[in-house]
C-alpha cells in the first residue's frame, strides 16, 4: 500500500522571511531607480537653465544665438516636456524676426520621442515614490519589517553611489561613447543625431548635456548620502527625530 505524503505548507517564519526579503529587494531597487529620476526632475527647471547658460565656459553659438535667445527658447522645450502641450507648441515657434520655423521635422519627431520617455520616467517616479512612502507608513510599526525596509534603503543607497561613481567616470573618460549608448538604448537609431546648425544643438549643445549629467549624478549622490545617514546600521529615524526636536520620543 502506497501512502501519499502531504507537502508541508510554508511556516509562518518562512513566509515572514520571504516578505522581509521582498521588502529589502524592493526598497533597494526603489532607491536605485527613483533617486536619479528625482534628481533629473530637479534639473529640469528654469533655475538650471539660468545656471548653465550663464557659466563662463558655456560655448557660444557659432550660428548666432545669443544668451538671451537661448534663455528665451529653451524654456519652451522644457514646458513641452513637462506639460500636456502637443508638438505644435514647438512647431509654431519661429526664428527671431523671421517666419521660418525654429525646429525642423526631425527635431520635432525627436522631441515627441523625448516626451514619451519623460512621461514614463516621471510616472515611474510618482507611482514608485507614493507606493514606497505608503509601504513605509503602513509597515513601520512592525520592528522586523522596519529593519528590512531600513536595510533595503541602506543597500540601495550604497548601490546607487557605486553606480553613480562608475557612470560619472565613464562619462568623463568617454563622453561620446556614453552619450551614444544612452541614446541608443532609449531612441530609435537615426532619430536623435543632428547637424550643428540644427536648433536643438544650438540651444542644447553637448556641453549642456555633459553638465546636466554631472549635476544629476551629484544630486543623486547627495540624496543617497542622506539616506545612508538616516538608515545606517547604527542609526534610525527615531534617533534623528530626537536630535531634531531635542525631546524624548515615546
Amino acid at each position: 500500500m502506497i501512502t501519499e505524503t502531504a507537502t508541508p505548507l510554508p511556516t509562518v517564519s518562512t513566509t515572514m522571511r520571504l516578505i522581509k526579503l521582498a521588502l529589502r529587494l524592493y526598497f533597494m531597487l526603489a532607491v536605485v531607480i527613483l533617486l536619479p529620476l528625482l534628481s533629473a526632475r530637479l534639473v529640469m527647471t528654469p533655475l538650471f537653465l539660468q545656471f548653465e547658460y550663464h557659466r563662463a565656459d558655456f560655448p557660444e553659438d557659432f550660428y548666432g544665438f545669443t544668451l538671451e535667445d537661448r534663455l528665451y527658447y529653451a524654456p519652451f522645450a522644457l514646458d513641452y516636456l513637462l506639460t500636456d502641450a502637443d508638438i505644435d507648441y514647438l512647431g509654431d515657434l519661429t526664428f527671431p524676426n523671421s517666419s521660418r520655423t525654429l525646429f525642423n521635422a526631425s527635431e520635432l519627431h525627436h522631441m515627441v520621442d523625448v516626451k514619451i520617455v519623460t512621461q514614463w520616467a516621471f510616472l515611474i517616479l510618482a507611482v514608485g515614490g507614493i507606493g514606497s512612502l505608503a509601504l513605509i507608513a503602513g509597515l513601520w510599526r512592525n520592528s522586523d519589517l522596519r529593519d528590512s525596509i531600513r536595510l533595503g534603503i541602506f543597500s540601495g543607497a550604497i548601490l546607487t553611489i557605486s553606480l553613480i561613481i562608475a557612470i560619472v567616470i565613464a562619462a568623463v573618460v568617454a563622453w561620446d561613447t556614453f552619450f551614444t549608448l544612452f541614446h541608443t538604448l532609449l531612441f530609435e537609431s537615426g532619430t536623435w543625431q543632428f547637424l550643428y546648425s540644427d536648433t536643438l544643438i544650438r540651444i542644447f549643445p553637448e556641453k549642456f548635456w555633459f553638465d546636466a549629467s554631472l549635476t544629476i549624478g551629484i544630486i543623486t549622490t547627495l540624496f543617497a548620502l542622506i539616506l545612508l545617514a538616516i538608515t545606517g546600521r547604527y542609526g534610525n529615524i527615531r534617533l534623528w527625530l530626537k536630535l531634531i526636536f531635542r525631546r524624548p520620543i515615546p
